[in-house]
């Protein structure tokens, strides 16, 4: 049976309240999907990523309530879409052979999640705050495969870290434009300690 936090995770588009758009959004920019979407999907494939079947203990680190909306540049939400995200572990590592990190990969992180955003475009994911590795600040790798048109791949970073600065990908961005792929991390509920609220903005028909 799954667990109440489990529960708050799956059953979480009927009490997500979104904000109201203010303003016609700005189109969330690309980046590389990097070296590491994962080979072999896992079997446990869903939207929650600090419990895996057949694992007693959950993920370590912090764990974190990712939410938002994905919309078209009009504003208009991307209902019934497919949402990806995958990271690194909180030792570092990635699920995937090409990772080569000295740190210990953790069983109890799933590493990848998906869902499929409900019809005002929300999506939700239990995952862990990222973390830093050797070369990048932390980040969350992210797919959206909008109908009819090819995937959208970003990363979303999390504001005030320190590393963002010195982190290749990130500065390659437009400074005015950095925004849309940073997020805070801060105080959460439903269980997580932690809470994004990040917006994906597709410049799509």
């Amino acid at each position: 049976m799954l667990d109440n936090r489990r529960r708050l995770v799956l059953g979480a588009a009927a009490l997500f309240v979104a904000p109201a758009l203010a303003r016609v959004p700005a189109a969330t920019p690309r980046q590389t999907p990097g070296p590491f979407y994962p080979l072999t999907l896992p079997l446990d494939r869903d939207n929650d990523l600090v419990h895996v079947s057949g694992q007693a203990a959950r993920a370590g680190g912090v764990l974190s309530d990712l939410s938002g909306r994905l919309l078209k540049l009009d504003g208009r939400p991307l209902a019934g879409t497919r949402i990806e995200i995958w990271q690194c572990d909180a030792n570092g590592r990635y699920r995937h052979p090409g990772d080569s990190g000295p740190g210990e990969i953790d069983p109890a992180f799933q590493g990848f999640g998906h869902t499929v955003s409900d019809a005002e475009g929300r999506y939700r994911f239990l995952t862990i705050r990222p973390v830093p590795y050797p070369g990048r600040t932390p980040h969350i790798h992210v797919a959206v495969y909008p109908a009819g048109r090819e995937p959208f791949v970003t990363q979303l970073y999390v504001a005030g870290e320190a590393g963002n600065a010195e982190d290749f990908l990130y500065r390659r961005i437009p400074v005015e434009r950095r925004a849309l792929v940073t997020a805070p991390f801060e105080g959460g509920e439903l269980g997580a300690p932690l809470q994004a609220r990040w917006d994906v903005v597709l410049d799509a028909a």
